[in-house]
């Protein structure tokens, strides 16, 4: 282990996902270390400000970097945590979600349950399709590494090199995002569709599916191999398989083993967890106190989110936390995007706001007051925001509309 590294500490990881990323996070965790995944593509000043509420050891930024701390790691083992993805709230300010060192029971049981639920074994192959920074794909390659299977890790998604990647690798397990699969979809109906005869296991989340979308992957992916789950950067609560979603459309699904879900009259969401999937937002515990609250069957937290439950147990999303915005399955909050592109000369005033999109599941708009042109602020977003943040759509308006307290209504927009 690096002499500057013990466990506790944080590594920023800002390199493009590969075989020797993976390894690097697995061997992190397994010395008790957090990395920290983090887009590499976000511009200095986002950056800056991340990292600067994390209190990172290391931030790595380059493959020589990357392959340099690599070799001073000790061999993979059991993780005794999990990596440190960041979330937003409303202020914008992104929030690392903090596990903490687990002891030996709660690192088996973090393993444990991942592969109880999704059957991860060592013939497993395991396609990348989403950055490795994301925690869904990193936390699918991870389970099938410590069962013993192998990980294909194609690069950028491009639907071409994911059908030669299904051709050459006969992989078995794959998680996607609805955006994924429409642009597979269209790309095998002009050149045919591949053999999907080895995969057991095509797990989708981050965005709300089109029903076609949806059919579609039934209809190609083998008998009871494809799921949906709803989670978010701070916990998993539920997973369900298509035939269930076939008897209740929009469900998605049950609790998880081990997870309670209880929707208060108001349709907030709250989620009973076990000790080893608990966890805090580093450094803020006025953050980390309002996302908790004690009930009869032990700590729950809620991420916002609303819905309802019915009688057999089945989750119905009614919407999302009330200023997220959720495009192609990245999570980008409004009032982040305002503060930066509020910068912008001949920005008076501006709205960020999400529509419903076929593709991306939401469109990130924006509504803008000033003398600012869609070419300036098309120009400012791209060198001050991650391509995921950057507004899709401009309008124009002479003000904004807003509440009696000041407050964008976001809904008429």
């Amino acid at each position: 282990m690096p002499p500057d590294l013990a466990p506790g500490d944080r590594v920023a990881l800002l390199v493009a996902g590969s075989a020797a990323y993976l390894q690097t996070v697995h061997r992190l965790l397994t010395a008790g270390i957090f990395p920290i995944p983090l887009d590499p593509r976000l511009t200095e000043g986002e950056r800056a400000r991340i990292l600067a509420g994390l209190d990172p050891t290391l931030v790595v930024t380059d493959d020589d970097a990357l392959t340099g701390l690599l070799e001073t790691l000790p061999p993979p083992g059991l993780p005794r945590g999990r990596p440190m993805h960041c979330t937003s709230g409303t202020t914008g300010t992104p929030k690392g979600v903090w596990s903490g060192l687990l002891d030996d029971e709660g690192a088996a049981a973090l393993v444990a349950e991942e592969r109880e639920l999704w059957g991860f074994r060592d013939d497993d192959v395991n396609l990348v399709l989403s950055p490795l920074y994301h925690s869904a794909p990193l936390r699918f390659a991870l389970g099938t590494v410590l069962a013993g299977g192998r990980v294909v890790i194609p690069g950028p998604f491009d639907p071409a090199v994911v059908t030669e990647a299904i051709r050459r690798e006969r992989p078995t397990t794959m998680f996607c995002v609805p955006a994924h699969l429409q642009r597979l979809f269209a790309h095998w109906s002009e050149v045919g569709v591949p053999d999907l005869s080895s995969f057991r296991l095509v797990a989708h989340a981050g965005a709300p599916c089109p029903t076609d979308v949806k059919r579609r992957l039934i209809e190609l992916f083998p008998d009871g191999s494809t799921w949906e789950f709803y989670g978010s950067t701070e916990g998993q609560f539920t997973a369900c398989r298509s035939e269930e979603w076939l008897e209740r459309p929009g469900t998605v699904g049950r609790a998880r083993p081990g997870r309670i879900l209880t929707a208060d009259p108001d349709g907030t969401l709250w989620c009973v967890v076990p000790g080893h999937a608990r966890f805090s937002y580093y450094g803020d515990p006025g953050k980390t106190a309002a996302a908790w609250r004690e009930t009869p069957a032990g700590p729950a937290f809620t991420v916002g989110d609303h819905g309802r439950i019915d009688d057999d147990g089945y989750v119905y999303l009614d919407g999302r936390r009330e200023d997220l915005i959720i495009s192609g399955g990245v999570n980008v909050y409004p009032t982040e995007v305002e503060q930066l592109l509020g910068e912008c000369p001949g920005v008076e005033d501006i709205a960020v706001y999400g529509v419903r999109d076929d593709t991306w599941g939401e469109r990130v708009c924006a509504a803008v007051v000033g003398t600012a042109t869609e070419a300036a602020l098309s120009t400012y977003a791209r060198e001050h925001l991650a391509p995921p943040k950057r507004p899709k759509t401009y309008t124009f308006r002479d003000e904004l509309p807003r509440t009696l307290t000041g407050k964008v209504r976001r809904q008429e927009l």
